[in-house]
């Protein structure tokens, strides 16, 4: 949750309202956090519009759950705390469905012409001549997901099941109270029974997430983990888990899109007489329900729709397979009622195949900015989901390999919105004699630098970073960074621009840049063109250890690159340190040391190093300090808030000039931690785990070598 809008309205007030008699009262102040949890879970959630901090939100989670554990007799079935999952069941149980989960029909025609044909039989079933008004519908997304019937007796959610086969579907409560944006409890004036239909899915990006941890699982060496093919495979795997600790760390969503039992309106349930008024209902009762959903009029809206919907269905962050049109009046619903148990009132307009079969005509591998080689099949051409695609990700070896994709594979391929085509799977049976299997290649593609997989990780990446064209762009950007070398207004922007005109080729280039030069780059004047040279020449004094972080090693961050120059004083003596030389490096370990190792082992990197000297980069270098003669070698300290003695930055310098380890996050090891104003959650755990606090007069006593 990111803070937005930070205004707790009246949280403070329900938060401290009792606080004399939390402790008496564990009940009263339980139901404060729940009601508080509920709150701000709905907001970020299902409004998208956060109203509490992160830290805020985790620190009244972790209250209730401690309240909880200290009285079990306060655990609710609507508790926050039950959506983390962790119940596993030998197996599901049966639901008959109450009112049966039907289908509706598809109309096969992906034209405009096909939304006529539904209002024209809409039309004939209700006996309207033309001269009378057009039909009221509502137009909604049909999502590829899940179907979901969810129950509420009294306000809170008791049930939650499958469709089955309409009449007897799954219980998988347990796993559906994972998804934040379902309503555990429903306000006091929803019906004492409801039950809500809709669609279980996974967004795109939470899928692409999902699956890149799947495959850094696989390459780790994890039995039993695959990748999924779509999201809507992923989400009805997540939810059919036993284990709903499983099911809790897929990230799945919901979408309300209709009712099945209900409390009916002559025993005081709800006495809507629109679709359209039910869905704006259970939406203010909490349940998400999609934005695009509309109320059109007659054949020309219907049309409107799906045209509309063609056209944002790629930005969309989700799959849909096409729209669901349906009559808005409740009453000409049940007039025209059913045919062979589908709905003559609703109908599916669906739009083009999003996977299609075509044939692999070879494998090349591309090269990333980072370095990473991704196998990419070169694909016979073919029209999948609006758009012809001639290229498809194999992601990498492993993945290419356990889906044995070959040369002159028959495959099928996915593309789903703005994702990168993916081949799904090979069609075995189709498969040529002569199919080539696909091999990473040794060396990179681009420059033939030595390309490596690190044990552990998924993906080939090539080793020559500062001499790949490949991945130029992105080593100029990270030599630049104010971190590194702190060349100011050097952007990526005036980097595509000088890569791309050829005027930048190496790093050292940037040292022999002239006024013209960069005065004819587009949005660059003369007085900006004099500020970047002036900027480039004042980089060229530096330090040991920012020049090292300039390299964009890999592993090597800002503390590392400081921590080789502390220990070794001396460039030179990084570039010839052995791996057993590396790791005798604090905070240095296996993989960094063999990174650093193979890094100056490339004759170009060290040519690169050298041409950056050539063009006047200097730093000032001595014998290597020994830690233990540093004042505060062997002390941890966190920096958190703003101090008024110095920046974060300035303070951060000062104190690893002077030995001490920096961190980011608070642990049981810390030695220190610094708060200045407005510090958050770090404090918090410092406090939860002892470790002393210090202010700006602790801090100038540290760097004094004074003992706080």
């Amino acid at each position: 949750m990111s803070p937005s809008n930070f205004d707790l309205f009246s949280d403070q007030a329900m938060a401290e309202s009792v606080p004399s008699s939390a402790a008496a009262l564990p009940q009263l102040r339980a139901q404060n956090l729940r009601d508080l949890l509920h709150h701000h879970a709905h907001a970020y959630y299902t409004l998208d519009a956060p109203e509490l901090p992160d830290a805020e939100y985790d620190r009244l989670f972790r209250e209730l759950q401690a309240l909880e554990d200290l009285h079990p007799e306060l655990l609710t079935p609507d508790s926050p705390t039950q959506r983390t999952g962790g119940a596993v069941l030998a197996a599901f149980q049966q639901v008959t469905h109450r009112v049966p989960m039907l289908s509706i029909r598809t109309e096969t025609d992906n034209e405009a012409s096909g939304a006529e044909a539904f209002d024209t039989r809409i039309r004939k079933e209700l006996g309207l001549v033309p001269t009378e008004p057009p039909v009221v519908y509502v137009a909604e997304l049909k999502f590829d997901g899940l179907a979901m019937s969810l129950r509420y007796e009294a306000g809170l959610l008791v049930q939650a099941a499958t469709r089955g086969d309409g009449e007897t579907g799954e219980e998988v409560t347990a796993n559906i109270r994972t998804i934040q944006q379902i309503p555990l409890r429903l306000p006091a004036d929803a019906p004492a029974v409801l039950e809500v239909r809709g669609e279980v899915y996974m967004r795109r990006d939470d899928f692409e997430a999902l699956n890149e941890r799947q495959r850094q699982r696989i390459a780790s060496g994890t039995k039993g983990e695959k990748t999924f093919v779509n999201p809507r495979n992923a989400a009805a795997g997540a939810v059919r888990q036993l284990d709903s600790g499983i099911a809790a760390e897929r990230p799945l969503s919901f979408f309300a899109y209709g009712l099945g039992d209900m409390t009916p309106s002559n025993e005081g349930g709800p006495t809507w007489t629109t679709h359209y008024a039910m869905l704006m209902q259970l939406k203010a009762w909490g349940f998400p329900v999609a934005q695009q959903t509309s109320r059109v009029h007659g054949a020309s809206g219907l049309v409107a729709f799906h045209q509309r919907i063609a056209v944002e269905r790629d930005a969309l962050p989700y799959d849909i397979d096409g729209v669901v049109y349906k009559v808005d009046d409740l009453a000409l619903q049940t007039r025209l009622g059913f045919v062979t148990r589908e709905p003559r009132w609703a109908v599916a307009h669906k739009y083009p195949a999003q996977e299609e079969m075509t044939t692999v005509l070879a494998i090349d591998v591309q090269v990333g900015r980072t370095g990473k080689l991704t196998p990419v099949a070169k694909l016979k051409p073919v029209f999948v989901g609006g758009v012809t695609v001639t290229n498809a990700t194999l992601h990498n070896e492993l993945e290419a390999r356990r889906k044995d994709v070959r040369v002159g594979d028959t495959v099928i391929v996915r593309r789903a919105g703005d994702v990168i085509p993916e081949v799904v799977s090979v069609v075995l049976e189709r498969r040529p004699p002569d199919a080539q299997q696909f091999t990473m290649p040794a060396h990179c593609p681009v420059c033939a630098s030595l390309a490596e997989r690190e044990e552990g990780d998924a993906d080939h990446r090539c080793t020559g970073g500062l001499f790949c064209s490949a991945q130029r762009k992105q080593a100029i950007w990270h030599f630049a960074h104010r971190r590194a070398m702190d060349v100011d207004g050097l952007g990526d922007k005036l980097v595509d621009q000088l890569v791309d005109a050829g005027h930048v080729k190496t790093l050292a280039d940037l040292y022999h840049l002239k006024l013209e030069t960069l005065s004819g780059m587009d949005r660059m004047a003369d007085k900006s063109a004099v500020n970047l040279l002036e900027a480039l020449e004042k980089s060229k004094t530096t330090t040991l250890g920012r020049f090292l972080f300039s390299l964009g090693i890999r592993h090597v961050g800002e503390a590392t690159a400081k921590e080789l120059a502390r220990h070794f004083g001396q460039l030179d003596a990084v570039m010839a340190a052995s791996e057993d030389a590396l790791l005798q490096v604090a905070d240095v370990g296996p993989v960094v040391a063999h990174s650093i190792r193979s890094f100056f082992d490339q004759v170009h990197h060290r040519e690169v190093v050298q041409a950056l000297r050539d063009a006047g980069v200097s730093w000032a270098e001595g014998e290597a300090l020994a830690p233990t003669e540093m004042p505060l070698a062997g002390i941890t300290v966190v920096l958190t808030g703003t101090l008024q003695s110095m920046s974060r930055d300035e303070a951060k310098e000062k104190l690893e000039a002077l030995g001490a380890k920096v961190a980011g996050s608070v642990s049981k090891k810390t030695h220190y931690v610094v708060a200045g104003a407005e510090a958050g959650s770090k404090l918090d755990k410092a406090q939860a785990l002892g470790v002393p606090l210090l202010g700006d007069e602790g801090l100038l006593l540290l760097l004094a070598g004074q003992k706080p």
